[in-house]
């Protein structure tokens, strides 16, 4: 898989985690990230803060493409989730679709899927978009 990063990761979250985003467009934003130890609760599987870094990180992707980058920035405003199945190893891939693109917010909702495409959580995401 081509990773489509839109912006550099060494040094950030991205890189620690794995992180790589492999579909890019105003449509749909797609990452995937692997599961192993260094993302393990103390029972074995992946924390469930993971999976909204994870979620927040496809948001924020995603919005820059609806903003200007010189000017504006994209934040995390608001993210929930619910964790709906545990996963202890594999890949991971996290779908996010914009729910609302508007001047001040984008609403973005995220699904994070196991190898077998089980639902493994889902996530709502408000990007607050401010001057730089």
């Amino acid at each position: 898989m081509e990773d489509k990063t839109p912006f550099e990761v060494r040094g950030t979250v991205l890189e620690t985690l794995d992180i790589r985003i492999t579909e890019f467009t105003p449509e749909r934003v797609v990452a995937v990230m692997p599961v192993g130890p260094k993302v393990y609760q103390p029972f074995g599987i992946m924390h469930g803060g993971v999976s909204l870094v994870l979620a927040e990180t496809v948001a924020s992707a995603g919005s820059y493409q609806f903003i200007d980058a010189k000017t504006q920035r994209a934040v995390g405003l608001e993210i929930n989730a619910n964790h709906v199945r545990s996963v202890s190893h594999g890949l991971v891939k996290a779908i996010g679709k914009p729910l609302h693109i508007g001047k001040r917010t984008i609403i973005w909702d995220i699904k994070i899927y196991d190898e077998s495409e089980n639902l493994i959580c889902v996530s709502r995401c408000t990007m607050a978009v401010i001057e730089a």
